[in-house]
């Protein structure tokens, strides 16, 4: 049976106002804009999320977001 997704799933979260900025990881993401795929990987709480939101943020490319869990299908 298909069930729809959240709403909050496909909104990206708002930066954090204790973001540490990362000039140089932002650097090596809008290189990686003209590969075909960009892996982002880090253990839990080591600041992915809030990368790619200031990333984001400070591009002017358009983006989707979707937020997935173990839960979906």
């Amino acid at each position: 049976m298909f069930e729809p997704l959240l709403k909050t799933k496909l909104h990206r979260p708002s930066l954090p106002a204790n973001l540490v900025p990362r000039p140089h990881l932002i650097e090596h993401l809008e290189r990686g804009v003209s590969r075909k795929l960009t892996l982002i990987s880090a253990p839990a709480g080591f600041g992915k999320t809030s990368l790619v939101c200031e990333w984001i943020s400070s591009s002017q490319k358009t983006v989707g977001w979707l937020s997935l869990d173990g839960d979906d299908n």
